[in-house]
């Protein structure tokens, strides 16, 4: 029997490939990982969000902002405003919607948990006529009667436990900021749904209530003067763009082929009610919501 003692090359036991490129497609498969995790735990958590019953929701109440006396005119020409897109919509009994104004510039409206609809001056200032108002305003009541808020809650809640756990558990900065980066991008997808989702049911109240969808784009035309030239890609955006929400009002006003698509005005008296708004409640930069029954 022969033996050899043949010389072994070096190098054999080392990778040919390189380092960094070894790091990036461990990196990429964990970030993999986690993307696919915290997509289903935040699918999961909006769709069972959905089932928490409404009367504890409804009980929810927080601070941020200080609102308006519920007895000027302007809070029940709003308040009479929603009650009708509230009929249109077919919400249930048990969703009692209530608007709040809140007296700063920003130029904004937004729905709470509970059914609580705020709107900010600044916005009430500039919308052109009362088809806008009812737009922004079916809008907010749809996040509403589809549960959007809790839902958010829900999934908001999820993401940042998912995030606090691989980031303390592994004890990695890396992975951590992995994980906040992977639940931001899910939370913008979901958000970006829930806003279509509003978008459809407003445009179908205002069709009901008006006969058409005439003045919703000016809505948008105002969101747009408001954001500037500064463009942002849709994907990196909690809403639609807006050139894109413009596009579906448009293509619906052809399909509705409607002749009377007249637009209503706002309350002779409407300016007036600002005025003495902004001189009974002074603007403060922080201001406290109350959002009590």
């Amino acid at each position: 029997m022969d033996y050899s003692n043949p010389e072994i090359p070096e190098g054999i036991n080392v990778t040919k490939t390189h380092p960094l490129k070894e790091f990036f497609l461990l990196s990429l498969g964990v970030f993999g990982v986690i993307i696919a995790l915290i997509l289903a735990l935040s699918f999961f958590a909006d769709k069972l969000s959905h089932y928490i019953p409404y009367s504890i929701e409804a009980n929810a109440s927080f601070g941020v902002f200080t609102t308006t006396n519920a007895d000027t005119p302007l809070q029940q020409y709003l308040q009479t405003l929603a009650d009708k897109i509230v009929i249109a919509q077919q919400l249930p009994e048990e969703m009692n919607i209530k608007v709040h104004v809140v007296n700063q510039d920003s130029v904004n409206a937004f729905a709470t948990l509970g059914g609580h609809v705020m709107f900010f001056q600044g916005l009430l200032e500039k919308v052109p006529n009362e088809n806008a108002l009812a737009m922004v305003m079916a809008h907010e009541i749809a996040h509403i009667k589809h549960r959007h808020p809790i839902r958010s809650l829900g999934r908001g809640i999820v993401l940042g436990l998912v995030a606090s756990i691989f980031s303390a558990s592994l004890g990695n900065d890396l992975l951590g900021q992995y994980a906040g980066n992977a639940g931001l991008l899910s939370q913008l997808q979901f958000s970006r749904e829930h806003e279509k989702q509003a978008d459809a049911t407003a445009l179908l109240a205002m069709q009901q209530i008006y006969g058409h969808v005439n003045g919703a784009n000016d809505l948008f035309k105002l969101l747009q003067q408001e954001q500037g030239t500064v463009y942002q890609p849709e994907f990196f955006n909690t809403h639609p763009a807006i050139e894109s929400r413009m596009q579906r009002i448009n293509d619906l006003q052809l399909k509705s082929n409607t002749e009377n698509t007249e637009l209503n005005q706002l309350p002779p008296d409407y300016a007036g009610w600002l005025k003495q708004l902004s001189s009974e409640t002074p603007r403060t930069d922080q201001q406290k919501i109350s959002t009590e029954n």
